[in-house]
């Protein structure tokens, strides 16, 4: 019975993004926040029964609720349908149950904005179009869903739409998607036309079927959609939006990089993760590109002084972890990092939110400072999703989704040693730039006087994520550390465990001991060049070789400058060639003869009554002359 609410849970966020939209300014901002908070903790709390249930009752572990088929053409039938099996309803828990909470937060944090109507219309959008992705049962309505969560990027990130900057943010993040929207678009149409349909599961099976592994076929599909995954989730090299994304307001951004749009690419390479093991090559360039992306965001990271964009690199190189665990076989560590990732990333950008606006919006870490004691709350939160994010070892959740990741870039199959290093240097870093954001903001001198306190909504939420960060992990443990792995057991029926590589299980012990030591050596490394010797880290910067290595990394490693001169300068020049060309001419002169016979025949309107009979005279001789003689 509780199984079938499923269709109620994207269809309350969009029912409240109907109110809200068609409701004008005719509702007080009470009732604002009861439509737009409500109907997502509603489709939180149908989640939750529909998750009881389907436990209870689906022995198949799957559940697929049919709403209406769209059209009939042959046997190409695609219908809005919703499918649950263990991937999609962790999914579902996650975008409802996180999703809740941000928005339960804005009820506080935009209560003096103008466009408060607005801005929960098109976050109910943003999570309703999430839910119909990570449900749909066939790859059209998941491409409906994908479609709708980057509109909504482009209406959220240019939400204060009057500061010119915000504007090319939304556009930047919009075009940017777009390429990867086109790619994953051509990738379904190859998989319509080779395998009949775009069922899921049936494709799944008709792959595996008609192509071997490794032919052309399923090598081109996993690259098309693979192309479409780097787009959407800001990996190389499409990644350059997200860091601009950061224009919107602080409650978009954490649900843009904790709940949707960015973990959009991870969960369809894992819901299609039988067409990629078809593709070992693309599998591996799935290694690559997460083990890549990782590195470059990491060092990108280090150093920035906009908070918000800290953390946007920060969530660009965890998604690269996600990446590389998919890409060597390891899908439910990937999506038990997912979830881990959502609450501590959800948790910080909302904790930067109120940093922010507490500083009257001061962005700058480096006009911060000494904010632990003015910000009790928010520091002791913050401290806790920092810990979460930099792996600290035993107490976090962080540790033990990013752990196993670490482990098993080395220990599978597909695994090997320089993914290893890479995964180890990343989690290094992630420690360096998140407590050198720690110490700035929170340690030190004050030096901006906070002006406004957070209240109790706000609180909550930042509450209830900060306790998730450090107990979620305890449901997937290590050997010697409980071997608990209550997670990955429950995805087995939707994703396979990984095949770990003969002879490596007893390497696993001391790889956990060194990437306990790279979380810590990483804190210990930035406290001691910020807090221990302050303005160290100025004089490198400052030196020849560091300003440019600074400027370097700071620019996200040149790549806006590249595509400005490779793609966007030449695309320019054409346009201003094209705009004269030879076929605007053709056009152009049939213009200058229509106005040309125009100012001709408006000589004729005289007014002269003579002329007009002289005019009727001469017109019928012609036309006798013609008739007599021709």
């Amino acid at each position: 019975m509780m199984l079938e609410l499923l269709w109620l849970v994207p269809a309350l966020p969009l029912a409240g993004f109907l109110i809200l939209a068609l409701a004008g300014g005719r509702l007080s901002r009470a009732v604002i926040a009861a439509v737009g908070a409500g109907s997502v903790g509603v489709a939180a709390l149908s989640a939750l029964l529909v998750g009881i249930g389907f436990v209870q009752a689906a022995p198949a572990h799957t559940y697929t609720q049919t709403v209406w088929v769209w059209w009939r053409i042959g046997k190409f039938q695609p219908a809005v349908a919703f499918y649950l099996d263990p991937l999609s309803l962790v999914m579902m828990l996650v975008v409802t149950g996180v999703g809740f909470f941000i928005h339960l937060y804005s009820v506080e944090f935009m209560i003096d904005d103008p466009g408060y109507r607005r801005f929960f219309a098109n976050m109910n959008l943003f999570v309703g179009c999430m839910l119909t992705l990570v449900l749909a049962d066939n790859l059209l309505l998941l491409y409906l869903g994908w479609e709708g969560v980057g509109l909504c990027s482009y209406l959220l990130i240019g939400f204060w739409y009057r500061v010119p900057e915000n504007g090319y943010a939304a556009r930047k993040a919009f075009v940017f998607t777009r390429i990867g929207d086109t790619a994953l678009a051509v990738g379904l149409f190859l998989l319509l036309t080779q395998l009949g349909t775009l069922h899921i599961q049936d494709l799944m099976a008709g792959a595996r079927q008609a192509w071997p592994a490794g032919s052309a076929y399923p090598t081109a599909a996993a690259l098309l959609l693979l192309g479409g995954a780097v787009g959407k989730s800001a990996q190389l090299p499409l990644q350059t939006w997200l860091p601009d994304a950061m224009a919107g307001p602080s409650p978009v951004s954490a649900l843009i990089h904790a709940a949707t749009m960015v973990t959009a690419g991870v969960y369809l390479i894992a819901r299609t993760h039988l067409l990629f093991s078809l593709a070992p090559s693309v599998l591996m360039l799935v290694a690559a590109v997460g083990a890549l992306t990782m590195l470059l965001a990491g060092f990108s990271g280090l150093v920035q002084r906009d908070i918000k964009r800290v953390l946007a690199y920060s969530t660009i190189s965890q998604i690269g972890y996600m990446f590389l665990a998919l890409g060597v076989g390891a899908w439910s560590a990937a999506i038990f990092h997912f979830m881990i990732h959502a609450f501590f990333k959800a948790l910080l950008f909302l904790g930067v939110g109120v940093v922010i606006q507490a500083l009257a919006d001061e962005h700058d870490m480096f006009n911060m400072g000494g904010l632990r004691r003015q910000l009790p709350v928010t520091f002791w939160t913050f401290l806790i999703g920092s810990g979460a994010l930099s792996a600290v070892p035993l107490v976090t959740a962080g540790f033990y989704s990013k752990d196993r990741i670490i482990w098993l870039s080395f220990a599978a199959e597909r695994g090997g040693g320089w993914l290893w290093a890479a995964a180890l240097a990343g989690a290094v870093l992630t420690s360096m730039y998140t407590f050198r954001m720690v110490f700035r903001v929170f340690f030190g001198p004050v030096r901006t006087r906070v002006q406004k306190r957070p209240g109790g909504l706000i609180k909550i939420p930042l509450v209830v994520l900060a306790v998730m960060s450090l107990v979620a992990g305890f449901i997937e443990l290590p050997r010697g550390l409980g071997d608990l792995h209550l997670f990955s057991r429950f995805l087995e029926s939707a994703l396979p465990p990984p095949s770990v590589a003969g002879g490596r299980e007893a390497w696993e012990k001391l790889f956990r001991i060194i990437s306990m030591l790279a979380s810590l050596g990483g804190i210990a490394a930035i406290y001691l060049m910020v807090q221990r010797r302050p303005g160290l880290t100025e004089r490198l910067a400052r030196s020849a070789a560091g300003a440019r290595l600074h400027h370097f990394w700071f620019s996200g490693w040149g790549l806006d400058v590249f595509y400005d001169r490779l793609l966007v300068r030449p695309y320019i020049r054409l346009a201003r060639f094209n705009r004269s060309d030879h076929i605007d001419r053709v056009f152009s002169g049939l213009a200058w003869v229509n106005r040309a016979g125009h100012r001709a025949l408006s000589l004729t309107q005289s007014g002269l009554l003579r002329a007009y009979a002289m005019g009727i005279a001469g017109g019928a001789v012609l036309i006798i002359a013609m008739v007599v003689f021709l």
